[in-house]
């Protein structure tokens, strides 16, 4: 499996052996809790749901704290479902921490981008601006978007306007620089996708050289 759920604390920089500054991000990981067991008998496919971070019982519903006490397990805030490879085995109530990732090994990072609301298409998709003389009314408009006489429509996907940012981004082939294994923090090389206190969801690379 080698999945386990994280929380950005933010970026810094540490320094190689050969003296090389490396930027890192800083990510809370773990540890997490196995909340359920799927098997091919019951559910058709082998695989375990983890949860991070405590919640309290006051924010909790009965069916979430159903779902908890039916397998064992202490209320979470966060859930994620992971398959299993063909003989790995877990258990539920078992924790998964950080100790469990090797230094060096490429990871995948997912996190939610940080949103930045309705932005018009200079910003959302990078088009030029028109002249910023006097007389000019096209600034920051789009152009023509579709010939008058034929076909006399917009075409679907045209690049317009509209919500930018918030969604979900993988970065791939991330190196795993530093583990600190009492402290749950791993530090991976560069940035990865969401604010601080973001949400993001590590696993070994799947095709690069995890482990």
């Amino acid at each position: 499996m080698k999945t386990i759920l994280g929380k950005k604390i933010g970026m810094t920089q540490i320094f190689s052996e050969t003296g090389a500054a490396i930027p890192v991000t800083v990510i809370e990981a773990g540890p997490v809790t196995v909340t359920q067991i799927k098997t091919v008998e019951t559910d058709g496919y082998n695989a375990v749901q983890i949860g991070f971070e405590d919640k309290k019982e006051s924010r909790s519903n009965k069916p979430e704290m159903g779902h908890f006490a039916k397998w064992g397990a202490p209320l979470k805030k966060h859930l994620t479902e992971v398959r299993l490879e063909e003989g790995e085995t877990y258990e539920a109530g078992q924790v998964i921490t950080v100790a469990e990732f090797e230094e060096g090994a490429k990871l995948d990072v997912t996190g939610t981008s940080k949103g930045k609301g309705t932005q018009g298409i200079i910003k959302r998709w990078g088009q030029r601006r028109g002249p910023m003389s006097h007389g000019s009314k096209h600034h920051r408009l789009a152009g023509g978007l579709a010939a008058a006489t034929y076909p006399s429509r917009v075409f679907k996907g045209n690049r317009a306007m509209g919500r930018t940012g918030r969604e979900t981004i993988t970065v791939q082939n991330v190196e795993l620089v530093k583990v600190i294994a009492d402290r749950n923090l791993m530090l991976v090389k560069g940035a990865v996708p969401g604010p601080k206190g973001g949400l993001l969801r590590i696993r070994y690379a799947i095709k690069g050289q995890g482990k």
